[in-house]
């Protein structure tokens, strides 16, 4: 692989308005379900500050909901607000900072969608969604009103704020995936008549948007606002926001325009081209129609699809990142998201840094129901 040198360019210093980082390797974010009732415990702060020792440049953090009723499925999963769990939080930053790390929160908020956790009923009234789909046929929830935008978008405004006051080092809103806010993206999900929905992507676009400039009015001017956004939905892989660049640009202006600082492009397999005609994956496309710094995430780090692995009970091997490492110096992206391969093995920073590749630790599933 050859990466064994500081001197590559996974481990150049990089700067992000206020934040600066010491190399391009971000944790991506991965739910854990290990905060009973919502509050992250001393578990959650040594999970992160181990990964900070090791030398992550950046941490973002699991997604953690906004102060809606149904902004979350999983009772396990952390809050972000009230007072319990914001001052546990702030246990979380200052063991990654003890450590030397960086560290944002992603704020989230799952709409109609229904993991496999969800501990809510099917015909539950209360949950929240552009037009009461969790996908094109299936109906759950209610769509939302007036009302009901209005405070969802002070939520994450709140929510913002709550991440300066913590000493957070930037923030990270999580519009992928087929979440809430990627619902009001995905035409499938969103048939409202109204400013918000339609078959218009600047109409589509328009609550991110709104959630976008709530949330950078609420912080300082150089603290980075990312935002994670991604094609393929959990409720269907093949779905497209954009068939082609000049769709992809229209999704991303208006974001853009709200005060977005960074990127997060999440594809299942960050070595595959997002059009036809272009070699650049997703991160690449954003980073070219938008002007911005941009973050790549899939299966870095693994041998192959974890989807696919997953299903047929396989288990993946680290796979050599010589293809990573070239787009990286080719400024295709600006940094590099690793997810279950530094979710098994905390030291894959420095183990990869170091040239010491054959310790690395292929990836298990057992890994998700561990706290390493």
């Amino acid at each position: 692989m050859g990466l064994g040198c500081q001197n590559s360019a996974l481990f150049s210093r990089a700067k992000l308005g206020s934040l600066e980082l010491a190399n391009r390797i971000v944790m991506a974010p991965m739910t854990r379900s290990r905060s009973p009732g919502g509050i992250p415990g001393e578990a959650m702060a040594d999970y992160y500050a181990r990964r900070a020792r090791a030398g992550v440049g950046l941490i973002i953090t699991e997604g953690t909901s906004i102060d809606r009723p149904f902004a979350l499925d999983d009772p396990n999963v952390p809050r972000f607000h009230g007072a319990e769990a914001l001052n546990a939080w702030s246990g979380v930053v200052a063991a990654v900072h003890a450590e030397g790390g960086k560290i944002i929160p992603q704020l989230w908020h799952v709409g109609a969608f229904a993991g496999a956790r969800s501990a809510w009923d099917e015909d539950e009234p209360g949950i929240e969604s552009p037009s009461g789909l969790q996908a094109p046929d299936h109906a759950r929830g209610h769509a939302m009103t007036q009302a009901d935008i209005d405070a969802a978008i002070a939520a994450y405004e709140a929510a913002a704020k709550n991440a300066v006051e913590l000493g957070f080092d930037g923030v990270e809103i999580h519009g992928a995936h087929g979440y809430l806010i990627d619902q009001f993206m995905w035409e499938e999900t969103n048939n409202r008549a109204d400013l918000y929905g339609g078959s218009d992507i600047a109409s589509r676009m328009r609550f991110a948007a709104e959630v976008v400039t709530a949330v950078r009015r609420a912080v300082p001017t150089d603290f980075p606002v990312l935002f994670r956004f991604s094609q393929f939905k959990q409720q269907d892989y093949t779905a497209r926001l954009a068939q082609t660049p000049a769709e992809l640009e229209a999704v991303l202006q208006p974001l853009v325009d709200a005060g977005v600082s960074v990127f997060h492009a999440s594809q299942r397999r960050f070595w595959d081209p997002e059009f036809d005609g272009s070699d650049l994956n997703l991160a690449g496309w954003a980073k070219k129609v938008s002007g911005l710094p941009s973050v790549t995430v899939g299966s870095v780090g693994l041998s192959g699809d974890y989807i696919s692995n997953r299903a047929n009970g396989e288990v993946s091997e680290p796979s050599s990142l010589d293809r990573l490492l070239e787009r990286l110096e080719a400024e295709e992206f600006d940094l590099v998201a690793v997810g279950r391969a530094l979710l098994m093995d905390p030291f894959w920073v420095e183990k990869i840094r170091d040239g010491r590749e054959n310790e690395l630790k292929p990836f298990d599933i057992s890994a998700l129901s561990e706290y390493y």
